[in-house]
């Protein structure tokens, strides 16, 4: 039977355990002047528009 060489440390123990680096999927938002699927707090990258203003340019 495979017995460990060494402890394994609390931290090293810890860190496996958590759950921190397992994948989620992004929380995406409507945006409120196209209605396109954009990230949260970010401008939208179909219409320019963020918090109700335009602050990138786009082409028509």
């Amino acid at each position: 039977m495979a017995v460990p060489k060494r402890k394994t440390s609390k931290a090293r123990r810890d860190k496996r355990r958590s759950t921190v680096w397992k994948l989620e999927a992004p929380a995406l938002s409507k945006c409120p002047n196209c209605g396109e699927y954009k990230l949260a707090h970010r401008a939208c990258s179909n219409c320019g528009y963020y918090n109700g203003r335009e602050v990138i340019k786009k082409e028509a």
